[in-house]
C-alpha cells in the first residue's frame, strides 16, 4: 500500500467498520477504506499519512455529508480511546528568576517543521491542569506540539512566589519562544494563556508582533483586572489587604502565600492593553460570564482592541470554564487547527 508522504512504523492497529466503511489506525495515523459491492474486496479511496490529517480531522474529509452528523458522535468514541501516539520530553530552560520546569508534547511522528503551542497558565497555577492538559492532547491528535511550564516560583519552576510579577513572567515566556524558535524542529508557533497568564500571553504578543506568531493567539479569561485589583489594594479576588495600594506592605497573603510588595507596584502602572495593542495577528478570545474573579469585560475589550479576533462569550461559565471546560478546549483546538 502507497502512502503519501512519509510510510509510518505499523506498530499498534485496530481496525473499526461500520455500514460501508473502514478505519484502520497506525501508529498515531488514520487510513480509510471503502469496501466494494463484489465479493466484499476493499477498493481503495485515499490513503493519507501526515500529521494533519488525524482522528476528528479524517471525520470530517472521509465520511459523506449525509452520514457525518450520524455517525460522528460513534467515531468519534472509538478513534478517541485508540492508543495514544503522543512523546512528552521533560525540559529545564533559564528563565527570569531560576530554572524553568517544562514538558514538550508532540506527535510520535515528528513532521519536519512541526507547529507548535505555548501554553502559559495563570496566577499561583501550574502547566500541568484539566484545561491545558486537554489543549495539549488534543493539539497531539491533531499533529500539533505544544510546550507548557511552570512560570518561576510556581510549580516545580525554581524562584520564590514572593518575588513573582507579571513582567518577569512576561519574560519567562520570551525565554520559552527563544528556546522553540531556536530548537530547529518547529515551524508555526501559536500562545495560549488562561488568566494571569492570558495578561502575559497579550502582552508578549504585542511585543513580539505577528511575524512571530504566526500560528495565533488565544486568551482564556485573560486576567487584566489585576492592574484594576492592584489600584483598589486587592489581589485574585480576595479581600482587600491591609495598607496603601500606594505604598503597599513587603508582601500580603494570598490563598496562604506570601506575594511580595514588587507584585502590586508593578501591576498598578501595568500597561497590558497598551503593550497588547502590539499585536496585529489572528486571536481567539474566550470569556464566560459567570466570572467572579476577572469579569467578562476585560476579555471584551481584547477583542474590541484586536480588529478581527474572534470572541466567544460563554453564557454561565466561570474562571475555570466551569461547569464543562471541554467546550473552551474545542473552541481554542478549533481556532489552532484553521491557524495549522
Amino acid at each position: 500500500m502507497k502512502f503519501l508522504g512519509k510510510t509510518p512504523k505499523f506498530i499498534d492497529f485496530c481496525q473499526f467498520s461500520l455500514g460501508t466503511y473502514t478505519l484502520l489506525y497506525y501508529t498515531g495515523r488514520v487510513k480509510v477504506q471503502k469496501r466494494s459491492k463484489k465479493l466484499g474486496e476493499a477498493q481503495k479511496v485515499t490513503y493519507l499519512c501526515g500529521s494533519k490529517y488525524t482522528k476528528t480531522t479524517l471525520l470530517h474529509y472521509f465520511i459523506p455529508p449525509m452520514m457525518r452528523q450520524r455517525l460522528f458522535p460513534l467515531l468519534l468514541s472509538v478513534l478517541c480511546a485508540l492508543p495514544s501516539s503522543a512523546k512528552t520530553e521533560r525540559i529545564t530552560l533559564q528563565g527570569d528568576h531560576g530554572l524553568l520546569a517544562a514538558e514538550l508534547q508532540t506527535p510520535d511522528v515528528l513532521p519536519s517543521r512541526c507547529p507548535i503551542v505555548i501554553l502559559c497558565h495563570g496566577f499561583g497555577g501550574t502547566r500541568n491542569n484539566a484545561l491545558f492538559n486537554g489543549i495539549a492532547d488534543g493539539l497531539e491528535a491533531r499533529g500539533v506540539a505544544s510546550i507548557r511550564f511552570d512560570f518561576n516560583g510556581h510549580g516545580e519552576s525554581e524562584g520564590s512566589f514572593e518575588q513573582m510579577t507579571v513582567p518577569n513572567e512576561i519574560e519567562d515566556a520570551r525565554r520559552v519562544y527563544d528556546w522553540v524558535k531556536a530548537d530547529g524542529r518547529f515551524g508555526r508557533i501559536g500562545i495560549c494563556g488562561h488568566s494571569q497568564g492570558g495578561v502575559v500571553t497579550a502582552m508578549l504578543a504585542g511585543r513580539l508582533g505577528k511575524k512571530a506568531l504566526k500560528g495565533g493567539v488565544v486568551l482564556l479569561a485573560p486576567a487584566a483586572v489585576l492592574r484594576d485589583d492592584a489600584i483598589r489594594g486587592t489581589i485574585g479576588g480576595q479581600p482587600p489587604f491591609q495598607g496603601d495600594p500606594l505604598d503597599p506592605p513587603d508582601y500580603v497573603e494570598v490563598w496562604g502565600r506570601r506575594l511580595g510588595r514588587e507584585y502590586i507596584t508593578s501591576a498598578f502602572r501595568l500597561p497590558i492593553y497598551e503593550t497588547a495593542a502590539g499585536y496585529k495577528g489572528r486571536a481567539c478570545i474566550l470569556h464566560g460570564t459567570a466570572d467572579r474573579v476577572v469579569p467578562y469585560t476585560y476579555g471584551l475589550r481584547f477583542h474590541q482592541l484586536w480588529r478581527g479576533s474572534e470572541y466567544h462569550q460563554m453564557e454561565r461559565f466561570d474562571h475555570g470554564f466551569g461547569p464543562d471546560p471541554s467546550q473552551a478546549v474545542a473552541i481554542t483546538l478549533a481556532f489552532f487547527e484553521k491557524m495549522f
